[in-house]
């Protein structure tokens, strides 16, 4: 009852904004666009309405971390993530209220030829395919705000660049597969702006994998209408000291990302 009593709160609380703009993004992708970093270093709200949805309860709530939920295979932060700042930040410079949908998984891939067991794919075929998901859930969102959404922000690539390395999978195949996702996702929820945080390193893996993966996403950039990298220093984040492990972006780290990612998609809306 506790738990029902705060989402009814939120909905209200979404419909008071009244004649506040609403700004809906979809977020998909892998492990850091879900958040692996620590929920007490995340930006913190007290009054700006930032908000993200629930698919299985149908409904807003107040925008904290841990981001997401786990729901129709999709994940929740563990336990800090990039989008409380990213929604503070656009907020604060563009006024509008704003709602995330978050829908990214794990160890997920955008090629199937890349997919690990129990970990899904972004693809058309594959063993657990997401994108009907994160569809799933933007389409119930929109329909809830009665709003279409902003963007979608893009977080994934770390598996693809290992598929990459191991020969499983060739740059063009990757390219090609980023490509006709983003056109699957505009014929399902519009033309919408595709805004990518540009794929960071493994550390001890090879880079040759990841570079074409960051190539990749580059190109895009420049071949396709309305696709942007909108973070790109996720290669330097090792010598800031700002990796959790390995793989995996800490708080400080998704903080940034996040607000930067704010800063360049609101300089879009203008």
């Amino acid at each position: 009852m506790k738990r029902l009593s705060l989402i009814m709160l939120s909905v209200l609380t979404l419909s008071a904004a009244g004649s506040a703009q609403k700004a809906l993004f979809l977020v998909a992708g892998q492990s850091n666009g879900v958040g692996q970093g620590d929920a007490s270093l995340s930006v913190k709200n007290t009054a700006a309405p930032l908000y993200e949805y629930v698919f299985t309860n149908n409904a807003f709530r107040p925008l904290a971390d841990p981001v997401g939920q786990e729901e129709l295979h999709l994940q929740q932060a563990h336990t800090g993530s990039a989008w409380p700042a990213f929604a503070a930040t656009y907020h604060q410079l563009t006024k509008d209220t704003v709602i995330i949908i978050a829908a990214a998984r794990g160890g997920s891939s955008c090629n199937y030829k890349a997919e690990l067991p129990g970990m899904g794919t972004w693809d058309v075929t594959g063993r657990l395919p997401l994108f009907d998901s994160a569809v799933l859930k933007a389409k119930a969102a929109t329909a809830l705000s009665k709003r279409q959404l902003k963007g979608i922000i893009w977080s994934q690539g770390e598996r693809d660049a290992n598929a990459i390395n191991a020969g499983q999978l060739t740059p063009e195949e990757y390219e090609q597969t980023l490509r006709l996702l983003i056109n699957r996702f505009r014929n399902a929820l519009g033309d919408t702006p595709f805004y990518i945080i540009q794929t960071g390193y493994y550390r001890g893996h090879p880079k040759m994998g990841f570079d074409a993966v960051r190539k990749a996403q580059a190109q895009l950039c420049n071949t396709m209408q309305q696709v942007y990298i909108v973070y790109d220093q996720t290669g330097t984040f090792e010598q800031k000291g700002w990796m959790k492990d390995d793989i995996h972006y800490n708080q400080t780290a998704l903080n940034e990302i996040g607000a930067i990612a704010a800063q360049a998609i609101a300089r879009q809306k203008k």
